[in-house]
């Protein structure tokens, strides 16, 4: 089995890359999924991070309150590696798990999203990695568009490698400037 890593800035065409692949028949695995799924009520991450960033961060519904979460990890990042290190390697231990689901079934491809996957170290566990990006007033106008302020794009920004690393280390390229066929069209040259 060809095995892809796909990443990319925050903004950038994860999402999109994520259904124009599974549209066209290849296993994905999103790791922005796993994460919310851990943190889930009755999973354990869920209590390890209400110790470690306090009961303020479970509402009345006994559910993570993901904004006030954010707002805290973002705005420090001795918070975010705190965070990280509690959630990374259950994370890393799913998509892991379901990679081997897969080579078991015999897929001849199959793909993992990891916006953080350099900062992660996880590039060994891929064949080849894809990095989609765009430029940063599109990105800025994307993150816009989903109600953050200038604040709050900048924190999620800083919290990433500079795209520009990412290209730098990725095996391809998948630009997203242009419309949805365009980067499917890039998708389909890489995987088919």
């Amino acid at each position: 089995m060809k095995l892809y890593g796909l990443t990319g800035g925050i903004g950038m065409g994860k999402s999109t890359a994520d259904k124009i692949l599974r549209n066209r028949g290849i296993p994905v695995v999103d790791t922005d999924v796993i994460a919310r799924q851990i943190v889930e009520p009755g999973q354990p991450a869920l209590p390890a991070v209400q110790a470690a960033f306090g009961d303020g961060i479970i509402g009345a519904d006994g559910r993570l309150r993901r904004e006030e979460l954010g707002r805290r990890i973002f705005a420090d990042p001795a918070a975010r590696r705190q965070l990280e290190a509690i959630l990374h390697p259950p994370i890393r231990a799913a998509w892991r798990q379901q990679v081997e689901i897969w080579r078991a079934e015999g897929r001849p491809r199959a793909v993992v999203v990891i916006p953080l996957l350099f900062e992660t170290n996880a590039q060994e566990h891929f064949d080849a990695i894809i990095c989609v990006a765009c430029s940063a007033a599109t990105q800025r106008r994307r993150l816009l568009a989903r109600g953050w302020d200038a604040d709050q794009i900048e924190q999620r920004i800083a919290a990433q490698w500079p795209i520009e690393r990412k290209m730098d280390l990725a095996h391809y390229v998948v630009w997203t400037e242009a419309a949805i066929e365009v980067d499917a069209a890039q998708l389909a040259r890489i995987i088919f």
